[in-house]
């Protein structure tokens, strides 16, 4: 009973950050506490947000986004990878004024493919995106996630960082089969731009 108790003060909690920093409660916080227990799973949050949080605001949010997809795109975790996608077409909404050229339950599709391949299908959407410079940061997740290469200085350890994050998370997800839900990032909690997100994706009729 006292376990049972515990689970659901601890999923509550993480339940709680969610939607506060990003409009609802994650669908993989309960699957999260199953795995690691209470204690160390709202523990392990205390620990990693916070690196998160700066990741955020050094490398900004789109970046930060990229970077978790690619993990996530990797490691097989369609949750983490959609809610990441989801998040970087919306930022790219809003700063650039157009659609990202693929949706993100179509990123998903990408789930499975080897290293190279991977990193051939995000280079072109980003040049398709006008985003070329982005592809760098696909080169050093996917060395970095593979293990080929080592951080060796504070931006890459932050992408390392990242890496071991989405591991874990991943690894959730990919075990309890989570299904995607809203995007993971506060843009989540701008409606308006939600609506115009919609608008355009119904009216465009393909995912590119």
């Amino acid at each position: 009973m006292a376990s049972g108790v515990l689970d659901r003060l601890a999923v509550g909690v993480l339940e709680g950050i969610g939607r506060r920093l990003w409009g609802f409660p994650p669908l993989l916080m309960p699957p999260v506490v199953e795995e690691l227990g209470p204690v160390r799973s709202v523990a392990w949050f205390a620990t990693n947000m916070p690196p998160y949080q700066r990741t955020l605001r050094r490398i900004g949010p789109l970046r930060t986004h990229l970077v978790c997809v690619t993990v996530s795109l990797l490691n097989g975790c369609r949750y983490c990878a959609v809610g990441h996608a989801r998040a970087l077409e919306l930022i790219y909404l809003r700063d650039r004024g157009r659609l990202f050229p693929r949706e993100a339950e179509a990123l998903a599709g990408w789930i499975g493919l080897p290293p190279a391949a991977l990193r051939e299908r995000l280079s072109s959407v980003l040049h398709r995106a006008d985003l070329p410079v982005e592809v760098l940061w696909v080169d050093r997740t996917l060395a970095m996630a593979t293990g080929a290469q080592q951080p060796i200085d504070p931006t890459e350890a932050r992408i390392a960082h990242l890496v071991r994050m989405l591991g874990v998370l991943n690894a959730v997800g990919v075990a309890s089969a989570t299904p995607p839900d809203e995007a993971h990032d506060p843009i989540n909690k701008d409606d308006a731009l939600k609506r115009e997100h919609q608008r355009l994706r119904s009216g465009a009729g393909v995912t590119g």
